[in-house]
């Protein structure tokens, strides 16, 4: 006598038909996003962060009423210390910035005097710019701070990105969510949203003149624009770098301000 079990039969049919949907499933997000949002980002960190670098860089800041020029040499030691000289213009010039962990010294040669701001206060404008002094002066990994998820693809400025959510893992960060374009090739930012915590968009990113640097492809022009100051915008320009050099660490104390 046979025994009659249709339902068990349907059931190991479907199985590996459930399976194989799946794994065709799997393998079409892996085609369509090619690897994980946090690979991406360490390999955004990858290009971006270094364990020392030394720059020569210019700021032309976009005002309403005109632009201001300004020159600037900055040794920095991963995200904690940074030292950083106005060049130009004149009435800057011998200007000093030194920021060890949070605290940051700003010492004025026409003064001669020393102040000293942390906290909070390091996400201020920088020198009138649409850039913060945190923002100038630190190089913290984007993978130490935020997760993330790729929302899509898409295609801006010509190049094919990711377009990645990031959302803070830790409680000192200025932005509490960004939203990234990440080239699929070069795995370098070509423009940044920068939200609060409740989702207002707070200052907007561009990268150009993305160049390669040793082993890493680096945006040497950054467009800053902070949406809740007047003003077109910070162009910032790297116009010299060098990555992982030798620093002489009396460099990084507050004796090297009046030097």
């Amino acid at each position: 006598m046979k025994l009659k079990n249709h339902g068990l039969s349907n059931l190991l049919i479907k199985r590996p038909i459930i399976a194989i949907t799946l794994i065709v499933l799997i393998l079409q997000c892996g085609f369509i996003f090619g690897q994980s949002a946090d690979d991406i980002l360490s390999k955004v960190d990858l290009n971006l962060s270094s364990n020392n670098r030394v720059f020569e860089s210019t700021m032309n800041i976009i005002g309403r009423r005109g632009s201001r020029f300004i020159k600037s040499k900055t040794y920095a030691e991963g995200y904690k210390k940074s030292f950083t000289e106005y060049l130009y213009p004149p009435g800057d010039k011998g200007t000093k910035m030194l920021k060890l962990e949070d605290h940051l010294w700003i010492y004025s040669p026409s003064t001669d005097r020393t102040i000293q701001i942390s906290g909070h206060l390091l996400r201020q404008s920088l020198m009138g710019s649409d850039l913060s002094y945190e923002e100038m002066m630190e190089d913290r990994k984007l993978t130490e701070m935020y997760k993330v998820n790729i929302e899509k693809k898409e295609e801006i400025f010509g190049r094919r990105c990711y377009v990645l959510y990031l959302e803070a893992k830790v409680e000192d960060v200025a932005y509490f969510t960004q939203r990234m374009w990440v080239d699929v090739e070069r795995f370098v930012p070509l423009k940044q949203e920068l939200y609060s915590k409740s989702g207002k968009l707070l200052k907007w990113m561009k990268s150009e003149k993305i160049q390669k640097t040793g082993e890493r492809w680096f945006p040497m022009k950054v467009i800053y624009k902070d949406v809740m100051k007047e003003g077109d915008g910070t162009e910032f320009e790297i116009t010299d770098i060098k990555f992982n050099q030798y620093i002489t660490p009396s460099i990084f104390s507050k004796a090297s301000l009046k030097k």
